[in-house]
């Protein structure tokens, strides 16, 4: 494929001057016509900036390439991948956690990364999950020695479909060679971050059609205990809100969380712009092309990194998240519901503001009367084990409610006002702006369909609902099941099977899905 590359570029050497502005043109119209095609609007710097990109005269023949072979876009890229370990199931899961690897000068994390996936899943967790390792070095002697020991440790996980290793073949990649020296990067950094931006686009459309959610983590993390059942909480506490991105550390391509259906899309933007910058960089184009304008972030963090040395010519690398808990289990759960409150709003500090787990998002209103209200009416009743709510910053300690009281409520109706719960019962009065209660479907004897905070008495100040937590109860699990190893014991499996029996190739169709154009 290089050579034809190489091939075609000598047939348009003649006429390279007439045809590079108008191609340059072409591309830029039809781009910003799918990007408004498909969202309606995007941001102006960010379409400015991906327009001289691409407009760019040094390398305009390279995207010429580029976006030629993705030009009949309906489906996944046309890549044909070498499967090392594991064969996908015909049934979708709902995560994917997708790494990228290759061989570092000092240090090797991959395995240790694996591991802490797993170890750190219950066995109703790792149903739901299939982790997808792309060895993505071109020394395929490497690859093969590191799959021997990723087989020799994960035997049972390969069998049971949760863990896959892939390869894709060099001569699949874009030209690695005389790239651009943005930001007066060394050759070698460019060429590295270049490289690791393909990388990360085959993985993800390799992964397309295996889940309905995708994680992208790097290969040197440690996962918190029962992550899945952390992210499951956020996103159904998302659901109805509009996100492309959702992030669960603070650190380079680490949680970072997509749907699926976005996948294609993705892996398409950061072939297409592999040499510009590094991948982190391209994932926040991205969010704001899809009209994300916001980093939506949440902690604790799921996700640390552990890896001391770069991949990177072996670099010291001592980023820490200091938002990481290994115990994130404590999570809420906030059902999902409708916020309502008589209390003057602040600007955009909304009631719904409260009831997220998204930093530095609060409710925040003006000086609250005697009888004002805030509530939240579930969508459906729920069975509530604990209720936490706080209120003021550390930034304004004053701004609490220093007279309220926390009541719950059933039998709702509708008014003209919206639903609205005929009868609440009191769990507790606030004390020093806070209030928790604890085996709350204990102490009521119904289904809640509505929890209501109530001033009880005047105040100067104003009124910050830093944060309302709710758990719920959750079924308990078949203890039976709960203990049984997942997948087929390691005991049972035979681990002299040759490594070429695990060695498969699947060509994927030449459908693939037209960039930032929809679904």
């Amino acid at each position: 494929m290089r050579l034809m590359w190489k091939s075609m570029d000598k047939m348009r050497c003649f006429r390279k001057r007439s045809m590079l502005p108008f191609l340059g043109f072409l591309i830029t119209f039809l781009l910003f016509f799918n990007l408004y095609m498909d969202d309606g609007y995007v941001l102006e710097a960010e379409k400015r900036q991906l327009g001289e990109t691409l407009m760019h005269p040094a390398n305009s023949e390279r995207y010429v390439h580029t976006f030629r072979d993705l030009s009949n876009f309906s489906g996944t890229i046309n890549v044909t991948y070498r499967y090392l370990a594991g064969i996908p199931l015909p049934r979708k899961k709902y995560l994917t956690i997708g790494l990228s690897s290759v061989k570092r000068k000092k240090g090797n994390y991959l395995l240790e990364t694996i591991k802490s996936i797993f170890d750190q899943s219950s066995y109703e967790e790792l149903k739901e999950i299939v982790v997808v390792v792309h060895l993505a070095d071109f020394d395929l002697v490497w690859c093969e020695n590191l799959v021997q020991e990723i087989t020799r440790k994960f035997a049972h996980h390969i069998i049971a479909g949760r863990l896959l290793v892939i390869h894709t073949p060099e001569e699949y990649y874009p030209s690695l060679d005389g790239l651009k020296r943005n930001y007066n990067d060394p050759e070698d950094r460019v060429r590295f971050r270049s490289k690791q931006n393909v990388d990360y686009a085959f993985l993800l459309n390799f992964c397309t059609n295996l889940s309905h959610f995708y994680m992208m983590l790097e290969d040197d993390v440690r996962c918190s205990r029962n992550f899945l059942t952390a992210l499951k909480k956020v996103i159904t506490s998302r659901e109805g809100s509009y996100w492309v991105m959702l992030e669960f550390s603070k650190l380079g391509y680490i949680g970072k969380l997509y749907h699926s259906r976005d996948l294609p899309r993705l892996a398409h933007f950061l072939l297409m712009f592999y040499q510009e910058m590094p991948c982190d960089w391209l994932l926040i184009h991205f969010r704001g092309l899809l009209a994300q304008k916001d980093v939506i972030r949440f902690k604790p963090s799921l996700f640390q990194h552990m890896g001391y040395y770069s991949s990177y010519k072996g670099a010291e690398n001592k980023l820490k998240d200091d938002d990481f808990e290994e115990d994130s289990i404590d999570i809420p759960d906030n059902p999902p519901a409708n916020l309502y409150t008589n209390i003057n709003v602040f600007e955009n500090y909304d009631a719904t503001k409260a009831y997220s787990s998204i930093v530095d998002e609060y409710f925040w209103g003006k000086p609250p009367c005697t009888g004002d209200f805030f509530v939240i009416i579930f969508n459906k009743s729920v069975k509530i084990s604990r209720i936490k709510i706080v209120t003021g910053t550390d930034d304004r300690q004053n701004d609490v409610l220093h007279h309220g009281a926390l009541e719950v409520g059933q039998k709702s109706v509708e008014t003209k006002q919206g639903r609205q719960c005929t009868s609440y019962i009191t769990l507790g009065e606030f004390k020093g702006g806070n209030i928790e209660v604890d085996n709350v479907d204990h102490k009521i004897g119904f289904d809640i369909e509505c929890v209501r905070i109530v001033v009880t008495a005047s105040q100067k100040e104003w009124l910050i609902i830093r944060t309302v937590s709710l758990w719920t109860t959750q079924p308990v699990p078949d203890l039976l099941n709960h203990h049984l190893h997942p997948g087929v014991h390691p005991d049972s499996f035979n681990r002299s099977l040759p490594f070429t029996q695990c060695f498969q190739e699947v060509g994927f169709g030449p459908n693939i899905l037209t960039f930032l154009c929809g679904e």
